[in-house]
């Protein structure tokens, strides 16, 4: 079996090209950077060090790369491929779509049978993405072949994934826990087996959510009460039982939102936030809290972590004490650093709390938003979470 994956970084090489070897597959990476396909063309393999108690080191082996500029043979690569897989950034989704456009056509043309394509990206329905990107770089009556033969089935994937430089080269550093969802409604080729460890479903969004308005919504909220207390990193912040416990309730509230809507197991969602908790936590990881806590007016988003479980939540009249406040922390979130921060604090220098809240959450119930702002004041006044 053959999977091609367009990407040869921290995700592509620390989960996707990780799960792909493991399923038994003849890896093959697409990349811009000459370098990187040199270096695993030489070896055939590269390392993967899991940030464990053991630092757990793995080989990767048999891979081999080609460069994005070798139009032909990654043409030829589409056309032999069992899977495809990506991870490139959504932003470069378009950049792809042609070549991969013009394989799928030539696998086609001579009858190679019906394959998947699954795009791995930080967005919602990535894959829908680039089956939309490739319809425009071809015809109607092509885009309907392709459409006969070619699954684009979205998934939902969770792993840190870094890189380091070191003596021997760059090596893949990944955290212990991962996960890949796979939404089993948009395969086509029904000969291939399933990958190891991914976990297939017939919908994807309550998975997507589940990281969203859990591990991001605790990652962010971690940061932004970090910075208000001093802290560098996540896991030196969540060593003060007052911020674990405070992210715990947090995450307690949200999980409400996916028993009421999705009907997920209460005890599930208990053993998920155990588990989240458990992540940030990892003594050999170092989350700096500026870099997980950057851009805080997309967090702040009216569908976005910090503010849709606080909604919906709250309209159903469930608690929402922890996740105020937790939105109250982004707006207290003073980065001269970040744009986005740097913005927010002129704004509300400018107009004030309220005003602020409404501007950057557009959230229109005066209740809720005024607990918003009661916590804001609290934190600011008091520069504390104790009730």
């Amino acid at each position: 079996m053959k999977a091609l994956h367009f990407g040869a970084g921290n995700i592509g090489k620390g989960l996707i090209g990780y799960l792909l070897n493991k399923s038994g597959f003849d890896l093959c990476f697409v990349d811009v950077n000459a370098e990187a396909v040199h270096r695993m063309n030489s070896s055939n393999h590269y390392p993967l060090e899991i940030l464990d108690e053991d630092h757990t080191v793995e080989i990767i082996s048999p891979v081999r790369a080609l460069h994005s500029r070798s139009h032909d043979q990654v043409v030829d690569a589409i056309v032999e491929a069992d899977l495809i897989t990506t991870s490139v950034g959504v932003g470069n989704l378009s950049k792809i779509a042609p070549v991969i456009s013009e394989g799928l056509l030539k696998r086609i043309q001579l009858d190679k049978g019906n394959v998947d394509i699954i795009a791995n990206e930080n967005m919602i329905d990535a894959s829908s993405k680039l089956k939309e990107e490739i319809h425009k770089n071809v015809s109607l009556s092509e885009m309907d072949a392709i459409g006969s033969h070619v699954g684009f089935p979205n998934s939902a994937i969770d792993r840190l994934s870094l890189s380091e430089e070191r003596s021997e080269g760059e090596v893949t550093l990944v955290e212990p826990y991962y996960e890949w969802m796979i939404e089993k409604s948009g395969m086509l080729n029904a000969d291939l087996p399933s990958i190891t460890n991914a976990t297939y479903v017939d919908e994807l969004k309550p998975y997507i959510e589940r990281k969203l308005y859990i591990v991001n919504l605790g990652h962010a909220a971690t940061a932004y009460t970090a910075f208000l207390k001093g802290y560098d990193t996540i896991q030196n912040a969540l060593m003060n039982p007052e911020i674990e416990k405070f992210l715990r309730e947090t995450l307690k509230e949200s999980a409400g939102y996916f028993t009421h809507t999705y009907n997920f197991d209460p005890e599930e969602m208990s053993e998920f936030i155990g588990q989240t908790i458990k992540r940030f936590k990892n003594a050999n990881i170092s989350d700096d809290i500026l870099r997980v806590g950057r851009s805080p007016i997309r967090k702040l988003g009216f569908n976005e972590r910090l503010v849709k479980p606080t909604r919906a939540l709250f309209e159903t009249g469930l608690p929402v004490d922890n996740l105020t406040t937790a939105v109250a922390t982004a707006f207290l979130f003073d980065n001269p650093h970040d744009e986005e921060s740097v913005t927010i604090q002129s704004y509300i220098r400018e107009h004030g709390i309220e005003q602020a809240i409404t501007h950057f959450t557009e959230i229109e119930d005066t209740t809720l938003k005024s607990k918003i702002k009661d916590n804001y004041m609290k934190l600011k006044e008091n520069d504390s979470l104790k009730s």
